[in-house]
């Protein structure tokens, strides 16, 4: 008798509880876009990483609630490896947070000083800024009474251009698309309804990289046999990456051949690039995060120049668009120059009319150790030599050196 009544009690919870095993990933979303920052409706929100302001002045040996959280951030990015995090600040935070300090040309003390938590405290891109345990940026140029990289191993590109060090990088194995086709074809997720506005600002965003590579790309309406497949999602969306809500991270796009570009749907997305001042601090410039995707769609990975497109990391009322030298030195260094290509293009970076610091308005970013190869300083010193050389048809050579140089080191 007691079998004949807990056997049904049994199945009953066993159904009740079926939803947890079979949970589905959020299906897209219908993003918001906004003409302007100004029509953006001011409400008190929460961003996701904003818990970690409490955290400031911790290091290493200080225990405090929210450093667990903070290891995780790390290791979202590559600058983790394990993940039973506790909320000690221990040995692995404290490597962690110094090669994220040097990425991102901060001084790297190992602690949370204010500097190095605004950085992280800014939206950013999801791609990792570390693959493998190798770093995809570099740690910048050398700076005065700084000591010098420890010697190991990098693939980051370290050449130097009329004295400009080159920060722009690829991907482990240096994927591209085919150069038997330069053609690339994109296309939208119908469930995301997007208008012609919207779409406008994709195709802008990719003529930007087809101006300077010999790379054209064409909007089609098939989504499945589109090379390029554009997105807008919600939190865990079942490509492993899920978003966070409001700022945090903003989008990712996987390294060719994938082709699939995701951004969250639940930023503020502005899509004239106009940009005002407003009490609005969420607003997202959508067109500085699709030209930022796309790089790495075609297969740069991140850069330590603040002024680059492939900079990990851009707060809310920026707009960074146009390709700076080291974003066109990388991607020609995998596709080569575009048939009308002239010259570089002058970064430009606008902001809102705030207090705040220019400095303080960008950044993002080690548990794994951050090291570089012997090599890189030799190219360095011959790199240094060429400093004075102001003839600019030596640049196509050095290009194509390093390029062979970055593979050897990748294979």
């Amino acid at each position: 008798m007691t079998n004949n009544i807990s056997n049904p009690l049994l199945f009953f919870i066993l159904i009740l509880s079926l939803p947890s095993f079979f949970a589905l990933p959020n299906l897209p979303s219908l993003p918001h876009f906004f003409p302007n920052i100004s029509s953006i409706p001011h409400t008190n929100i929460t961003a996701a990483w904003d818990s970690f302001q409490k955290l400031a002045g911790c290091h290493s040996g200080d225990k405090k609630p929210g450093l667990a959280k903070l290891k995780q951030y790390f290791q979202n990015f590559g600058y983790l490896n394990k993940s039973d995090f506790t909320d000690d600040f221990d040995n692995a935070l404290e490597s962690a947070l110094k090669t994220y300090q040097r990425n991102f040309n901060l001084n790297s003390t190992g602690e949370l000083d204010d500097v190095t938590l605004k950085q992280i405290l800014q939206p950013r891109c999801g791609v990792a800024d570390i693959v493998n345990g190798t770093t995809t940026m570099n740690s910048g140029k050398p700076q005065a009474n700084s000591p010098a990289p420890s010697p190991g191993k990098s693939h980051v590109t370290t050449q130097m251009h009329l004295g400009v060090v080159a920060h722009y990088s690829f991907f482990p194995g240096s994927p591209r698309w085919s150069s038997k086709n330069n053609e690339l074809t994109y296309a939208f997720l119908p469930q995301n309804q997007l208008d012609d506005s919207v779409k406008t600002v994709f195709a802008t965003a990719f003529d930007r990289w087809s101006e300077v590579t010999p790379l054209t790309f064409i909007e089609t309406p098939s989504y499945n046999k589109a090379d390029i497949k554009i997105g807008f999602f919600s939190r865990d969306h079942g490509d492993g990456e899920p978003f966070d809500g409001i700022l945090g991270t903003l989008g990712h796009a996987f390294s060719p051949p994938s082709g699939h570009l995701h951004l969250d749907g639940d930023e503020n997305w502005v899509i004239n690039g106009e940009i005002l001042r407003s009490p609005a601090e969420d607003a997202v410039d959508l067109e500085s995060v699709v030209v930022h995707e796309i790089g790495h769609l075609l297969g740069l990975g991140h850069s330590s120049d603040e002024s680059a497109i492939m900079f990990p990391s851009i707060s809310s009322g920026i707009r960074r668009v146009e390709l700076a030298g080291d974003d066109i030195e990388g991607i020609q260094a995998l596709y080569g120059s575009g048939p009308n290509y002239n010259g570089s293009p002058n970064p430009t970076l606008q902001e809102r009319d705030t207090n705040e610091d220019i400095y303080d308005s960008i950044a993002r970013g080690p548990g794994v150790s951050l090291e570089y190869d012997d090599d890189e300083e030799e190219e360095d010193s011959e790199d240094d030599d060429d400093m004075d050389d102001d003839d600019d048809e030596d640049e196509s050579e050095e290009d194509d050196k390093e390029k062979q140089a970055a593979h050897n080191r990748l294979n």
